[in-house]
């Protein structure tokens, strides 16, 4: 039947005729979930003297089948055609980490044609906060040989700067390594910046990879890039924190995530707002107790006045 024809039918009739002729028209590609599931460690210091460090950390698969066998990825699956996205990433991360209701949000979709050897696969990628300590000992899923915490790194190792005309390009090469244990995986990405006016356009390849499955490096790094632009502006970090928390161990968080350390007046300048003092206290090691405080929830909804 003709398009005009499928036009002057009702839209029951439309969808009737258009499922018998057309629905096979087009290939189909498959939708999968990838998450940076990121969490804060702290690690416990023998030295009683000496405050507990902090760690920014990423969950990670060890692939029990091909394509990639052995190599490590970042949790997820693939979207089952009665479940839209955000269903989709709840159930896998339920399945990844044992815990319902963890925050997850959509950052980006990935669809290089030969991003996958297995078949044309398009992937939206979430970025998921949990806290440590409310996580279920790690168990690997059915398609999966190993699960692990590995600690994040990441570093420029070389930028050129060259202006092509009216256009300004920066090209970066970025190493990222991933640590767990005496497991290290790492690769390094080529990031091109080019603005031409107020226009600005940003392309990433991987150039050497160590390791890490699939396009992941990628993904990694963009959710690496969200996150540290969203906790300046936002309360994403207080889903790495526990209910209460020490004003210390916040600006701890904070730092892990930026990669560099804070000013303590303004640290406490910018967060005054967004927490209560529960009026409790708790002392850790040799230092004087440290007040506790706990998210003030209505702070965003005071952003809006």
């Amino acid at each position: 039947m003709e398009e005009k024809d499928l036009q002057n039918l009702s839209e029951r009739e439309f969808i009737e005729q258009y499922r018998k002729t057309e629905k096979d028209k087009y290939e189909k590609p498959s939708v999968t979930t990838d998450m940076a599931i990121f969490t804060v460690a702290t690690e416990k210091p023998t030295d009683k003297r000496k405050k507990a460090e902090k760690e920014l950390q990423l969950l990670l698969i060890r692939r029990g089948g091909h394509p990639y066998k052995g190599d490590w990825a970042l949790a997820g699956g693939f979207m089952g055609i009665d479940e839209d996205l955000d269903t989709a990433v709840q159930r896998e991360l339920k399945e990844e980490t044992g815990v319902d209701g963890v925050y997850a949000e959509q950052l980006y979709t990935w669809s290089a044609v030969d991003r996958d050897p297995r078949m044309r696969i398009v992937s939206v990628s979430y970025l998921a906060l949990v806290d440590q300590e409310k996580l279920p000992p790690l168990q690997a899923g059915d398609d999966a040989e190993e699960v692990r915490w590995f600690t994040v790194r990441d570093h420029v190792v070389d930028i050129q700067d060259e202006l092509d005309g009216e256009i300004r390009r920066r090209t970066e090469k970025i190493k990222l390594e991933l640590l767990s244990g005496t497991v290290t995986v790492s690769a390094i990405v080529e990031k091109v910046t080019e603005t031409d006016q107020a226009n600005t356009k940003t392309t990433t390849t991987i150039i050497e990879r160590q390791g890490i499955a699939f396009d992941h490096a990628e993904i990694i790094l963009y959710s690496l890039e969200r996150l540290r632009g969203k906790v300046n502006y936002t309360n994403i970090a207080f889903n790495l924190v526990g209910n209460e928390f020490t004003l210390p161990d916040l600006q701890q968080v904070y730092e892990v995530i930026l990669g560099r350390e804070l000013n303590k007046v303004q640290f406490r300048r910018h967060v005054e707002d967004m927490v209560i003092d529960t009026g409790k206290e708790i002392k850790t090691g040799a230092y004087r107790p440290s007040k506790l405080y706990r998210y003030n929830v209505g702070w965003v909804y005071d952003q809006w006045k």
